[in-house]
């Protein structure tokens, strides 16, 4: 599978809990941090529910 990046461009600061953990899920915990994900149907719908926080670097 090809891999993605995802970069936290935004502060999870006054998102809803379920966000925070999303972005936690991700390996996302502070501000310009880039992680690297595989691209399956789950990642991409965690980084849907969060697409206002991050970014996509392909």
């Amino acid at each position: 599978m090809a891999t993605i990046k995802i970069k936290q461009v935004k502060s999870r600061i006054n998102c809803p809990k379920d966000q925070k953990k999303t972005l936690d899920a991700l390996g996302l915990n502070r501000l310009n941090k880039v992680v690297e994900h595989e691209s399956t149907p789950s990642i991409l719908g965690m980084i849907k529910k969060v697409h206002h926080l991050v970014e996509v670097i392909e």
